[in-house]
């Protein structure tokens, strides 16, 4: 099963993996969208998203680091 907008944690894994120079504090909500659904394991709605979904996965990104 691929990553879903439900997985924020392994979404923030991924990110941190594909991503390393980035500081999750500093994306904006439309590039952090855009990084989540280029994400190869990405398998969900991309419309699904939700501002608190966004956010689960920047919180969880940043303790990550």
């Amino acid at each position: 099963m691929g990553l879903t907008w439900d997985t924020p944690v392994e979404i923030a894994y991924a990110l941190a993996e594909a991503h390393p120079e980035a500081d999750p504090l500093d994306l904006n909500f439309v590039e952090l969208h855009r990084w989540i659904v280029e994400l190869p394991e990405f398998d969900d709605d991309p419309e699904a998203a939700s501002e608190a979904k966004l956010e689960a996965i920047v919180l969880a990104w940043h303790a990550e680091l």
